[in-house]
């Protein structure tokens, strides 16, 4: 039985283009995304969302909330709590600037998609309930890019809290690939008070699901997913508590990792590096095997 890992028709003879020196890479986006999750009974839940069948990009696929760095998340005004920006640039291999724009899209992102702020109004503090029609107004604003992240937080008195996200991993969309993202992913607890909701406009269905199940969906076939989801999946299963995931973000390994893809005798062969069960090998003319 086939498993649910996504794969666009068109990559073979994108890939084939790319060999022959007539495909250009695009240079990829910055991006962030987050698994979002709570403690039940016996094992964490994590917060998925289905994408939209429509979507030109991994329509289908299940996926956490997240999305591409906005132009003005490294505003210097937003109010920071956690490890400073250096500490971030260090773990997330990037400048200050572009360390607290990856961050900020992070709980930006969360917020947008699932309604659930990282954000209190002192340091040590989150706020509770972020329902009502002042705060979906407001969400609204900051999703349509018609207020920056930095002035919702301002304009709330709110601080960002940096503290509450812990890196996970980093992913970087294939060279043959139209639409290119270089992700960081990380791991947070909910809030105790806030609720998940699909807000996203992009997604038509949410749910709180255990990673292992998750998982053994995408193997018989059932949940698509796109590589990376499901490897964090499966890394998430090691885990009996948010608490503990958050613990072990620190000594993850964030070098990227970017499919790679060759040509033998005309057919192709795509594979991850570190993760041998996405490779695929599509001979001339078929689909992948």
């Amino acid at each position: 039985m086939a498993n649910g890992q996504w794969y666009p028709p068109e990559w073979p003879d994108r890939i084939r283009r790319l060999a022959a020196g007539t495909l250009t890479p695009v240079t990829p986006r910055r991006a962030a995304t987050v698994m979002l999750l709570k403690d039940t009974a016996d094992t964490p839940v994590v917060h998925m969302l289905r994408r939209r069948a429509s979507m030109a990009f991994a329509g289908g696929a299940y996926a956490y909330p997240g999305g591409g760095v906005d132009p003005r998340d490294d505003d210097h005004r937003i109010r920071w709590a956690g490890p400073p920006r250096a500490w971030w640039a260090d773990r997330l291999g990037v400048d200050e600037a572009g360390a607290q724009a990856i961050v900020c899209a992070a709980v930006r992102e969360t917020y947008e998609e699932a309604g659930v702020l990282l954000a209190g109004p002192t340091a040590d503090t989150v706020v509770g309930d972020t329902t009502g029609d002042d705060w979906e107004a407001d969400r609204a604003a900051v999703a349509a890019r018609d207020l920056s992240f930095a002035e919702f937080l301002d304009r709330r008195g709110l601080v960002l809290r940096s503290d509450l996200l812990g890196a996970w991993t980093r992913w970087i969309t294939p060279e043959f690939e139209a639409r290119r993202y270089d992700t960081w992913f990380f791991v947070a607890a909910l809030p105790q008070g806030q609720r998940t909701r699909n807000a996203s406009t992009e997604a038509d269905r949410t749910v709180w699901i255990r990673p292992r199940e998750a998982a053994e969906r995408y193997d018989e076939g059932e949940l698509l997913m796109m590589p990376p989801t499901i490897a964090t999946l499966r890394q998430l299963t090691a885990y009996d508590t948010a608490a503990g995931a958050l613990a072990a973000a620190p000594g993850r390994d964030l070098t990227p990792v970017l499919a790679r893809a060759r040509l033998e005798n005309d057919e192709v062969i795509l594979s991850w590096p570190g993760h041998d069960e996405f490779t695929k090998r599509i001979p001339s003319g078929g689909g992948p095997a």
